[in-house]
């Protein structure tokens, strides 16, 4: 679907279908935003317009220069966009490259899948026309709405961590191992959002650095970066909370693993005398006294349980158990 925006007055249009579109419709919308658009249409627009969509290839490289391209009449810029969904008892990261072409008078936008997040960009920018009174803003404004989108998804994994550390005390073994698989998803979600926000941050420092923007634009940008600093800083703390987390409960299974060890080494030491015992009187020698006793039998076995009680009893003095 290939949509385009305007917002003073906001104005919207739609093409579902190529034979109803032409690229000189384009011309009075400042935003086009393409959405799991054919590459015949791609092909259309970027002829027409003078210019090429950054290619996936380019949004897997990780070298900025293959993210960032300036030249005096565009902008090529590839980037991550990330949204962390949040259900009742599992969190999922879903993870869509965005493709973004700052022109002098409009500004594209490729993606590949719908998004809540531009839904949520699209009302706030309906709300507030002022921030997208040059194609410079708008680029700016949707830089704003992904550090957003990345603030969000921090909070929601921060959210689900509090989950797991509440739960943590009560669970029992099986899911203590199920919170720990649990935890190294969430340190995965929290790399592939510091890669992203690392994304972001390189080509902000490029843009900040261009001709094209004034020093409002500029303002914006440093007000940008200092909230992905701390964005960082967050997720490192984050993944301290984490480790935190895992360690404790590396101790709690420590504690119960070592717990069942001792149960099975006093069961072990109970039972040794009478072992002892029970083996002394089965070696059946000849010249044994108390094979021709009638109270040997029953001797044997209060020696057995005797042993078997002061053992018990001694550890019980000691606080073994």
């Amino acid at each position: 679907m290939l949509r385009a925006y305007r917002f003073s007055p906001y104005r919207q249009a739609r093409w579902l279908s190529q034979e109803t579109f032409s690229p000189f419709d384009l011309s009075p919308y400042l935003w086009v935003d393409a959405c799991e658009l054919p590459p015949e249409w791609l092909k259309v627009i970027e002829n027409y317009y003078g210019f090429k969509f950054p290619t996936r290839k380019e949004g897997a490289e990780i070298e900025t220069s293959s993210r960032y391209h300036e030249d005096d009449e565009q902008i090529r810029i590839s980037l991550r966009l990330m949204e962390v969904r949040l259900n009742h008892q599992t969190i999922e990261l879903v993870e869509q490259n965005i493709a973004l072409v700052w022109l002098q008078d409009k500004v594209f936008t490729l993606r590949n899948s719908e998004s809540r997040i531009f839904q949520e960009f699209i009302r706030r920018l309906r709300s507030d026309p002022e921030l997208t009174e040059s194609p410079i803003q708008l680029m700016l404004a949707i830089f704003a709405q992904i550090v957003d989108a990345d603030a969000d998804n921090i909070e929601l994994i921060s959210q689900y961590i509090n989950r797991i550390s509440s739960q943590l005390h009560e669970a029992n073994l099986e899911e203590r191992q199920d919170i720990v698989l649990q935890l190294q998803r969430l340190q995965e979600f929290l790399i592939l959002l510091r890669e992203a926000l690392f994304d972001v941050q390189r080509v902000l420092s490029l843009i900040i650095r261009s001709g094209k923007l004034g020093e409002k634009s500029r303002e914006i940008v440093r007000i940008l970066l200092k909230d992905i600093s701390s964005l960082i800083e967050h997720i490192s703390f984050s993944f301290q909370r984490l480790e935190s987390i895992q360690n404790t409960i590396l101790n709690l299974l420590n504690l119960e693993q070592n717990r069942i060890i001792r149960i099975f080494a006093v069961i072990t030491v109970v039972f040794a005398p009478p072992t002892l015992i029970a083996s002394i009187y089965g070696m059946n020698f000849k010249d044994m006294p108390e094979l021709e006793w009638s109270y040997g039998y029953p001797l044997a076995w209060a020696m057995i349980i005797a042993s078997s009680i002061l053992t018990l009893w001694y550890f019980k003095i000691k606080k073994w158990l």
